[in-house]
C-alpha cells in the first residue's frame, strides 16, 4: 500500500496535520497506520479523496455531525445530503439578510418623533377548533393586545406542550417593549418557551410548533418555529411572511419536489423544528414593516394545509372584523373535511382609540 505521511497527506489533501489529528480522533478520517513506537500518522493515498471531501465540507460551514453522515453515505444520497444541507443555510441566511438590511436601514435612516404621527394598536380576534377528525384539540391561539401566538402541539402531551409555550410569552403581553431589544426579548421568551415544553413532557416525541408576532408600538416583531404559519394582507395581496421547517419545504427549495407534490408527499408533517424535550432549536427571528390598514393571520397547518392561499385571501379580504374572519377560516378549514385541529388569529392594525 502506498503510504504517505501525514505532513505530505495534509499537503495533498489541504487539511491540517492539526486538523487530520482531531479527525483521527473522532474517528471521522482514521490513519491507515499508526507506528507503534512513535505514534506517528501514516495515511493511504486512496484516503485522499474522502479527505479532500472533508476539506470541502468543512469549508461549506458544515458541522462535523454533518459531515461525518455524508461521509457514511454513498454519493449519490451525500449529494442528496449536501443539498438539504445548502438549503437550510440559504433560508437561514436570508432570514438574517433581511435582518441586516432592515437595520442598516432603521440605524442610517433618522426617524424623529412627530406631532401628527398616528397612533396605531391591534384589533384581534383568535379561534382554535378541534377540526372534523381528530379526538382532541392540541393547539392553542392567543391574541392581546401586544401579543399574538399560535402553536400546534404534537405527541401524547401536545395539548399542554402548545399551551405550555404561548403561556411563556404571553408576560410580553402586559408592558410596553423597546423596539431596539425586542428580539432579544422574543428569544429569551423562546428559551423560555423550550423549558416549559421540556417541564410537561422530556419525551423526544412530544413537542410544539410556535408562531407569534409581538407589537411595539411601532414596529411587529416575528419569531418561527415549525409549520405553523404567518401571512399578511396588504392591499388586497396575500404575502406569507414564514418559511415552514419542514422536510417537504427543504425538499421545494432543493428543486425536487414543486409546491404541489408538497401538498401531497406523504412526509409533508415531518418537522425539521420544532420546540421539544431534545436540544433547544435556534427560532428564525423577524421585523416586519408595519402599515395602517395592515392584517395578519397566524395559523397553525389546519388551515393552510387544506385551504388554499387564493381562498385564505378572498375571505381575509371580504371580511373586515377580525372575529368574522377568524370564524370565516375556521369554517373553511372544516368545510374541506377538517383533518386536523385548526387555530387561527387574525389581528388588524388601526388607528388608536383618541
Amino acid at each position: 500500500m502506498d503510504m504517505l505521511t501525514i505532513g505530505a497527506f495534509a499537503k495533498a489533501c489541504r487539511l491540517s496535520p492539526k486538523a487530520l489529528r482531531l479527525y483521527d480522533e473522532l474517528e471521522l478520517l482514521r490513519p491507515a497506520r499508526v507506528d507503534p513506537d512513535t505514534g506517528y500518522r501514516y495515511y493511504a493515498r486512496e484516503q485522499l479523496e474522502q479527505a479532500r471531501l472533508v476539506a470541502w465540507l468543512r469549508r461549506l460551514g458544515m458541522p462535523l455531525a454533518g459531515i461525518r453522515q455524508v461521509c457514511a453515505l454513498a454519493p449519490a444520497a451525500a449529494a442528496r445530503e449536501i443539498r438539504a444541507y445548502w438549503a437550510r443555510v440559504e433560508a437561514e441566511t436570508a432570514v438574517r439578510r433581511d435582518l441586516a438590511a432592515f437595520l442598516a436601514d432603521h440605524l442610517s435612516t433618522p426617524h424623529p418623533p412627530r406631532k401628527d404621527t398616528v397612533m396605531l394598536e391591534l384589533r384581534y380576534s383568535a379561534h382554535s377548533d378541534p377540526g372534523r377528525v381528530r379526538p382532541a384539540n392540541q393547539d392553542t391561539a392567543y391574541a392581546g393586545g401586544r401579543l399574538l401566538a399560535v402553536a400546534d402541539g404534537f405527541g401524547p402531551a401536545g395539548a399542554p406542550a402548545s399551551s405550555a409555550a404561548v403561556e411563556a410569552l404571553k408576560t410580553l403581553d402586559t408592558e410596553e417593549v423597546p423596539a431596539g431589544s425586542v428580539l432579544n426579548l422574543l428569544e429569551d421568551a423562546v428559551q423560555n418557551a423550550t423549558r416549559a415544553v421540556h417541564e410537561v413532557s422530556a419525551a423526544r416525541d412530544v413537542g410544539t410548533t410556535l408562531t407569534a408576532m409581538l407589537w411595539t408600538g411601532s414596529r411587529l416583531a416575528l419569531v418561527h418555529i415549525g409549520d405553523s404559519r404567518a401571512y399578511l394582507l396588504r392591499d388586497g395581496e396575500l404575502f406569507r411572511i414564514t418559511h415552514d421547517h419542514t422536510m417537504v419545504q427543504s425538499m421545494v427549495d432543493e428543486g425536487r419536489l414543486t409546491v404541489q407534490e408538497a401538498t401531497v408527499h406523504p412526509q409533508r408533517a415531518l418537522l425539521l423544528k420544532a420546540l421539544a424535550g431534545g436540544a433547544p432549536v435556534v427560532p428564525d427571528l423577524h421585523l416586519q414593516d408595519a402599515q395602517p390598514g395592515d392584517r395578519f393571520l397566524l395559523c397553525s397547518d389546519g388551515l393552510s394545509g387544506v385551504v388554499a392561499d387564493d381562498r385564505i385571501r378572498q375571505l381575509l379580504s371580504s371580511l373586515p372584523d377580525p372575529d368574522d374572519a377568524v370564524r370565516a377560516l375556521v369554517d373553511a378549514a372544516n368545510d374541506a373535511g377538517g383533518p386536523d385541529n385548526v387555530s387561527c388569529v387574525v389581528a388588524d392594525l388601526v388607528a388608536a382609540a383618541a
